[in-house]
């Protein structure tokens, strides 16, 4: 089972590593819709919202008006109720395909397992709120697509033993559905997106800093994507709906009703579907489970409530508490160990981070137990022995990044931003490496959100712990690239090479910054 899933993984992520890479240069990191389908999905609800209340306000809730007030509106009134009610068709439809998408990305980038089972397994209710809301709202046109839907959907609540009659027999026959049915409708199809979005709200309880707005660039070209297919192709009525008759042919938003045709003949078969569909999405963090790592710990000796690391960290794991011992800070950091995915990005965040002394024993405020301060520090003198040959580049890489494929001296991290800014100081001062190149993930994915922001920021001196302004920039690569494109890491990393080689000679050694004295571990952290 494992080896199937990770497979299937492999396969879906090289598909969306190679569509993103193509987006990738004509929209730019930045404005890449994969890099922002949870932004994007929202951006659609209020659309469908906004859309949704402007059409309430021209619809008649009638049986017998209102398949005519929906032709008025679309015919006499095209140009503005007309195309909102397309624009709310095709809102919904694109939501639908962001919302799978970004199922089916999370899966493939593995984003779902561990401490991120709840994003995953609160988003199952999303999915169901979705298609109800969308279901509920092609019954409200009563034409010949809504009777096929609201006659499809109530036999598929009939197979279901939880009604004492046959619900379908008492809502549509002639003479017994009257007015108050669409009363019912309307109902629903307001208090379910309003649900819908409250768990929308819940899936992102655990994610620090959540993108709900897409880049207004981005929600320009969708808006105006959404009005010109409107134009190109308004949503048209298929005649109104007539009980006495049966309502084919019909053409299906295969968005929404992919499943009804296979309800007319076997409904349950149906629930059958829906039911292990949903068990095994809901399963899947479980399947097999993430070995989850040691969270992070605190010590409280090196810490003084700054928060810094609190702010930084990506899933909320971190908060600021009361102090609990004698030392005279007003607060610590707590950790939320069932939160914590031991990134190790607070670990780069902490000012006492820093890795230049020698007459102490290294320690940090918070540190991460599998992989600590000390022994990042080791790892990184061990790799640097094994350069040779000139220039010398020394590779810290996020394990998730194309740079940790390399096959050359390598410091493999779970994220780069681990690596607190002073590494690379200490790194170019000790002359253990004559380039070091930070290598993270692609820009529009990074696995722990915000590695490769916090990173960027910290080099360029705008988000504390900053790199400082003494390490020669020249002397520093940044690459983001994804395990998939090794290539562009391959090329920047000849290139910078070739820049390293026609630096002078004296740069190399007579201008290299001189080695921090022994004792200069607290006066490090104070500058810091």
């Amino acid at each position: 089972m494992e080896a199937v899933i990770s497979s299937l993984r492999s396969g879906l992520r090289r598909i969306f590593e190679s569509a993103e890479g193509l987006l990738d240069k004509i929209f730019g990191p930045k404005l890449n819709p994969f890099g922002q389908l949870g932004a994007i999905g929202y951006f659609l609800y209020w659309i469908v919202a906004a859309s949704g209340i402007y059409l309430f306000a021209v619809y008649d809730t009638g049986l017998e008006n209102t398949y005519e007030s929906i032709e008025w509106y679309t015919y006499d009134h095209w140009y503005h109720a007309g195309v909102m009610r397309s624009l709310h068709r095709y809102a919904s439809d694109l939501m639908v395909v962001m919302m799978l998408v970004h199922l089916a990305r999370e899966f493939a980038l593995d984003r779902y397992r561990g401490v991120r089972w709840f994003s995953w397994f609160t988003g199952i209710p999303v999915i169901w709120m979705v298609y109800i809301s969308g279901i509920t709202g092609y019954w409200l046109i009563w034409d010949k697509l809504a009777q096929y839907v609201a006659v499809t959907s109530t036999e598929l609540l009939d197979w279901l033993p939880i009604f004492g009659e046959p619900i379908a027999r008492n809502y549509l026959s002639g003479g017994v559905l009257s007015s108050r049915f669409f009363t019912l409708l309307i109902f629903l199809h307001v208090a379910v997106p309003l649900i819908l979005l409250f768990i929308m709200w819940v899936h992102i309880q655990r994610i620090s800093r959540p993108k709900v707005n897409p880049p207004r660039l981005l929600a320009g070209v969708i808006v105006v994507g959404l009005v010109i297919v409107s134009l190109w192709q308004p949503a048209l009525s298929q005649g109104p709906a007539d009980l006495t008759q049966e309502p084919s042919p019909v053409g299906l938003d295969w968005f929404y009703l992919p499943l009804y045709p296979l309800a007319d003949s076997n409904p349950g078969l149906v629930w059958l579907f829906l039911a292990v569909a949903t068990l095994l999405i809901g399963l899947m963090p479980w399947l097999p489970p993430l070995k989850k790592p040691k969270p992070a710990a605190v010590d409280l000796a090196h810490c003084n409530g700054c928060g810094r690391c609190v702010d930084d960290c990506p899933y909320e794991a971190l908060i600021l508490a009361p102090r609990s011992d004698d030392l005279p800070y007003s607060h610590e950091v707590a950790v939320n160990a069932s939160k914590c995915v031991s990134c190790g990005i607070c670990m780069g965040a902490c000012p006492s981070s820093t890795p230049f002394r020698r007459t102490a024993e290294l320690a940090t405020g918070i540190d991460i137990p599998d992989l600590p301060l000390t022994e990042v520090r080791g790892r990184v003198q061990e790799v640097a022995e094994t350069l040779t040959g000139a220039p010398r580049v020394l590779v810290i890489a996020c394990t998730h990044s194309a740079g940790a494929r390399h096959d050359g001296a390598v410091l493999a991290l779970p994220c780069v931003a681990m690596a607190p800014p002073p590494l690379i100081d200490y790194v170019l001062s000790r002359d253990l490496a004559d380039g070091v190149v930070v290598a993270g993930c692609a820009e529009r994915s990074c696995h722990n959100r915000l590695g490769v922001d916090w990173t960027k920021q910290r080099i360029a001196g705008e988000r504390d712990p900053y790199l400082r302004k003494r390490v020669p920039r020249e002397r520093l690569l940044t690459v983001w690239a994804s395990p998939t494109e090794g290539r562009v890491f391959r090329r920047e990393l000849a290139d910078f090479v070739d820049r390293l080689k026609a630096l002078p000679a004296d740069d190399g050694s007579g201008t290299r910054m001189p080695p921090a004295p022994s004792s200069a571990g607290a006066a490090e952290e104070k500058a810091l």
